[in-house]
Order: C-alpha cells, then structure tokens, then sequence
C-alpha cells in the first residue's frame, strides 16, 4: 500500500491482476502493443505470455515493469495511453541524444557525438537502436557529470549554501558535504543509506569520515551571530528550520503550518511537529555565535604535520604569551591549520534541550507540554518513544527509508520525474497532503514507488527507466488537436520542452565555447557578478572577488551561493535562494534573462571565445562558419532560411565594426580568458556577435 497525503493506494497481486485481466479481454492486439511484437502472435496461457515461434515469454509480474520500459503500462496501471492510443512518434536520433545529454549531466553533446548517434541510429534496425540508445544511457549514468546534474537537484532539497542565512549571512564551512553527495551519486549510493548518512551519520554504528560530512545535512539551517539575538528564539526557528526540511524534502509535507496550531487541512497535530523536531535535540551547536571551524578533514601526512606544530608549540606553553617565540609558532601552527579543509558536521551532546509544544509558536511561551521524539502519528509505521528507551535521529532516518513508510519512495519518485517529463505525476512537489493535485496516472507512482524500493532503493535504475521508456522517446512536437486536449502534456502523450535550469543555461554556454572546465569537487567558486552587489552585506562588509584561474569557468554547480545574495544571473533564471528547502524550481519567462544571455559577463565572454573557435575551426568561408556555430550550439543543422537569417545579420555587424574599429576593439576586451591570436579585433568582434545572437536563442537554452 502506497500512502498519498491521506488518501492511500494499493498495488500488488490485485491490481496486477485486474490489469492482467484487462489486457486479456483486449487480446492479441493489446498484448502484442505492450510487448512490442510486431507482426508476431502473442498467445497468453498460464499466466504468461509467450511469443509464437519463439522461446521468449513473459510472466505477468513481469508485464508491468516490461511495458513501463516500453513507455506502456498495461490499462489499469497507465490507462491513457494505451486507450487512447496517442503516442507521438519518437523524436529524430540528434534530438534524442541532445535530450539524453541535457537531462542526464546538464550539458550538450558535442557535434561528433552526435553525428556518431545519429549515424549508427539512422542504419540500425529497431532492437539494434535500442541497444545503441542504452549504451549511451549506462555510459552517462557513470559519469562525473551526470554526478554533478543530480547533485544540483537534491542541493535544492536540502537548501545548500554557503553561507547561514540570518544577520550578516557569514560564511559557514560546509562545502565537503555537496562533494559527499555528488560522490553518492557517482558511485550510486543506495537512496536508503544515503537518507540514513545525511541524517543520522554521526550516530551510526561504523561512522567514518564520510558519514560525519554526510550529517552536516543537520547544520544547513539558517543561523545567526547577531550579537543581541535571543537564544531561546532561535533555537525555536532551528528547530522549525529542521522539521520543515526533513517533512519537505523526505515526505513532501507542510509541517511548517503545525508549528502555532494543528494542521487546518492534513491530519498533521502541533505534538507530530514539536515530537519530529526533539530528534534534533542532541545536535551540538550555539543558539547564537559562530558556527566554529567544524572537523578536520586531511590527509595523514598533513595531520602529521600540524601534530608537529602543536608539539613545537608546547615547548613553549610555560611562556608568557607576548613572547616573541611563542607568538611566532601560533602563528605558525594556526596560519597551518587554517589553510587546511574543515567540515561543519553533526556532533550529538549528552547535554539534550528539552523541546515542548509551543502555544501558537510562541518561544517565550513554556507552558506546552514536553515532547519526546516520535514521527507524525498520522503517517505509517509510527514509532515513538518510550520511558526507557528515547528515540534518536538513527531511528528517525531508519523510519524514513522503511518499507512501513512508502511515502519517501513516493515523494522521490515523484520527483524524480519531473527531471525527465517536466513535471511530476503530481505537480505538487513540496505537498502531496489533501490539498495537492492527484497524479493523473496514480497506478504508475505506485508502482514506481515500489519497484524503487524493491530495486533496494536504487536511484539509477529508476533512472535508466524513466529515460528508456518509449514515453521518453516521444517527439516534442504536438497536432493542434492534442494541443488542444491536452496542452499541459499530463497525458504524457508527447514529450516535454522546457527552458534548463539556471546553472546549466551557464554550463550550456562555457561548453558550447570550449571555455568549461570539467574538474569535480572542491570549494565554492566566484564566476563574474557586478561590481557593488554586495555593498549592503555588513557586519563585515564584504566585496565579491571574481575567480581568476581556471575556477572561473566551472560549473554553475559550484558557484559560492550567498543566501541573502544569490548570483543575480542564476536568481534571474529562477534559481532558489535555498534559504528553505526548494524540491521545485518555477520557470519563468523574463525580459530579464535575455538581457543576462546577452550582456552578462560569463556569456559575453563566451561568445568571444566561441567567435574564436568559429573562425579557426568553422570553414573557409561565412556560411561554412554559420552552419558550424549552429551545429555547436544547437546540434542539428540550420535551415536555408535560417543560414540566410544569419548571413545578413553578419553582413551589417561586419559593415558596423569596419567603420568604428574603436567599438571592435572594446567589446574584444571582456573576461579574463586569453585574448585569440591572430584575429583582427573587428572581424573578432563581427563573430562575437553572431555568437551572441546563437547563444540567446531560445533552442540553444531549451530542452526538447
């Protein structure tokens, strides 16, 4: 039984069987549409199906999970579909291996990878493509860049940033934990371990290293230093903090409405919220000041050394501390340490606070009864604590990644594939409570919620079956008549288009030029932002320093993120500030962003070098290079009118940088990158300009 909200469905012998049921009345047509026979006879004769002459057959179990990864589960599981019978065709090799590329690690491929696909694809028969197709799924699946893409997703979740939020938003050390998760998504960390690290890692019985940077997850709350802040007050809002961020991102469930009164409309009490927040009473930490140095993380050799600095430094402990000597080896050891890499991380303390309902939130209000920790009663597999036996966020994590609460898998799920479909079987992300839209197929979460974790909660097969699924392979193109029926696309009967995400509109444009760095991990990164823009940041006033090594061009991934200053140009392509918990990003459609595609200093550097690649790798002459741009950015190739487009558009930039060679010679100048060689700068700057034009398209930016 899978529990939505408060509503519940059942799948299993049942509902398998009422498909199989279904799939008889309708006979050999339906059967052989599932399996995707062709013009064989399917026969069905002891619960299975088998193909006439052949030796290949099918369970019924087997038929659910077999049609899904056709794009066709049978009526009772995925009824519009099939009955409807609306597939779209499958989109064209170089659009596919595009969406492939996109969805899966954030980036385009490169034209030769493409011409490759759509070779091999264009000469092999159908059972031929299909393998050619999952090689290149399973070979993106391993990649660090796939790593990277998912990581962007649960960093969301879980509100990663920088920096504590409140006050004068300082920096807060925790950048091992997003390399920790794009780690666990490189070697496919099962999702149910990955849930218990995050959670509980300090507590675990074979806790390491890896498992404590996994708990900073506890320490992504908003804090402050603010000197006059009151600590009871902002224990309150840590508490609240934590909550809300374990009910959004494990259970999509708004908590936060609990937090003054019961729930007005899900089963959710004040005491589910105050008992689900006393797990976190153990986490060591100060209601206000600094949040500290956090763990050492180094290497032997480096340990070795700062073991040695101490013991320096205590040869002189019987010193006074003006001493000369003394001084220079604190400064030595400290200056030592410092530059060394430290993680704020999870420390649970003996010394537990009592957490107690709070009358209408209220902080100053301690008449509320005391609460131990318990999950939300409403919700499966309840488990409380007892009078000798206190309850801890191992058991929480444990609860959370348990059969007995299927609601995780099918959040997760849920979310899942709205990467890949563009929304989610409910688009209701962060609210699968009574007021949330219903999936319109309800039959298909079930069943993906169970066979993930029946998978052992494994992430990648999960994915390896949204994207191999004949739904997946659709076109994005739709008749007027289904535009009509259907214009948001919830019958799943074409695929999705939409704009990428504000980090892989950057990473489109850095490897579209040959600018993208693709190393993996490591502390954040300050890509180019304007001049001032935190000029308001006190307490200490800060300046942005841009990145000038190679740190410049990597990922939008690992850009600094500042809460209360989020990177203008990822805020204008609807990046969260992530001071809460994001499971779903808005896409908006702004004047604005235009005016960062084309003036922004990341993409007009872009096109400077891109305009350089144009010129030395395009082709002999203008209209070689325009087709050569077009297939970078866009992999495919331009039409006539589209070249003619193009060529005129080149003409009058060329005609306007002859006659101000001033004006050429300025715009060639932006970016730290290494100026070209050998290039006039007004033929330079011409191509510059094409390039800033391809760049700004709207299909250079959008996933179809």
């Amino acid at each position: 039984t899978g529990t939505f909200g408060s509503r519940s469905a059942a799948i299993g012998g049942s509902a398998l069987a009422a498909a199989a049921d279904k799939i008889i009345a309708k006979g050999r047509r339906i059967a052989a549409h599932l399996l995707e026979a062709g013009e064989r006879d399917v026969a069905f004769a002891d619960g299975r199906f088998t193909i006439e002459g052949t030796d290949r057959g099918i369970g019924l179990k087997e038929v659910a999970r077999a049609s899904f990864v056709q794009g066709k589960l049978p009526p009772d599981i995925d009824p519009g579909l099939i009955e409807n019978g609306t597939f779209s065709p499958q989109a064209d090799p170089a659009t596919l291996v595009r969406r492939l590329y996109l969805d899966l690690t954030g980036l385009p491929p490169s034209p030769a990878e493409v011409a490759s696909f759509t070779s091999t694809a264009q000469a092999a028969d159908f059972p031929a493509f299909s393998l050619q197709l999952s090689s290149v799924i399973d070979r993106l699946l391993t990649t660090d860049r796939h790593a990277e893409r998912m990581a962007v997703w649960w960093l969301d979740q879980v509100r990663y940033a920088d920096s504590t939020g409140y006050h004068s938003d300082n920096p807060m050390p925790v950048w091992p934990y997003r390399d920790y998760v794009i780690r666990s998504f490189k070697d496919n960390k099962r999702f149910d371990r990955f849930t218990i690290e995050q959670v509980a890692g300090d507590l675990l019985p074979d806790a390491s290293e890896d498992t404590r940077v996994a708990s900073t997850y506890n320490r992504l709350i908003l804090s402050t230093e603010e000197g006059g802040a009151q600590p009871g007050q902002y224990e309150a809002k840590y508490l609240t903090d934590r909550v809300k961020s374990i009910g959004t991102t494990w259970l999509a469930q708004t908590f936060m409405c609990s937090e003054c009164h019961d729930h007005k409309f899900d089963p959710v009490t004040a005491r589910d919220f105050y008992s689900l927040g006393a797990f976190f009473a153990d986490v060591e930490e100060a209601a206000v000041g600094s949040r500290g140095k956090g763990m050492l993380l180094a290497d032997d050799v480096k340990k070795a050394q700062l073991k040695e600095l101490d013991a320096q430094l205590a040869v002189f402990k019987d010193r006074d501390d003006k001493d000369k000597d003394k001084a220079a080896a604190k400064k030595a050891r400290d200056d030592f340490e410092n530059s060394l890499t430290h993680c704020l991380t999870t420390v649970a303390t003996g010394n537990l606070r009592t957490v107690r309902i709070l009358p209408r939130g209220d902080w100053q209000n301690t008449s509320g009864e005391v609460v131990l920790p318990a999950t939300p009663k409403f919700l499966p597999g309840f488990i409380e604590s007892a009078k000798d036996k206190r309850l801890n966020r191992l058991d929480l994590a444990q609860w959370l990644v348990s059969k007995q609460n299927p609601l995780t898998a099918r959040v997760t799920m849920n979310r899942l594939w709205k990467l890949f479909y563009g929304a989610g079987l409910s688009k209701t992300l962060d609210d699968i409570g009574t007021q949330s839209e219903l999936p319109v197929h309800q039959a298909l979460l079930d069943w993906l919620a169970c066979e993930f974790m029946e998978s052992g909660w494994d992430l990648r097969h999960m994915i390896r079956l949204m994207v191999t699924s004949r739904t997946y392979r659709q076109t994005s193109f739709a008749s007027a008549e289904l535009l009509a029926r259907d214009p948001l696309n919830r019958e799943l009967a074409r695929a999705g288009r939409w704009r990428l995400d504000a980090e892989f509109v950057r990473d489109n444009a850095l490897a579209v030029s040959g600018l993208l760095i693709e190393h993996t991990g490591g502390p954040g990164v300050k890509p180019y932002q304007p001049a001032g823009y935190w000029e308001n940041l006190n307490f200490p006033q800060r300046e942005w320093e841009n990145s000038r090594d190679d740190n410049q061009w990597r990922r939008g991934l690992y850009t600094w993120w500042q809460r209360s200053y989020a990177h203008p140009a990822m805020l204008a392509f609807d990046a969260p500030t992530r001071e809460e918990c994001a499971p779903d990003r808005t896409r908006s459609n702004i004047p604005q962003q235009a005016l960062v595609l084309l003036n922004d200093h990341t993409f007009v550097e872009a096109a400077r070098i891109f305009a350089a690649r144009i010129l030395k790798d395009g082709g002999a002459d203008d209209i070689a290079r325009l087709r050569w741009a077009w297939r970078r950015a866009t992999q495919r190739e331009p039409s006539a009118d589209e070249v003619l487009t193009l060529a005129s558009l080149l003409g009058k930039h060329r005609a306007n940088f002859h006659l101000d060679p001033k004006a050429a010679a300025e715009a060639v100048k932006t970016g730290y990158a290494k100026p070209a060689e050998g290039i006039a700068p007004g033929e330079l700057a011409t191509w510059m300009s094409m390039a800033r034009v391809i760049l700004n398209l709207h299909e250079t930016i959008t996933r179809s």
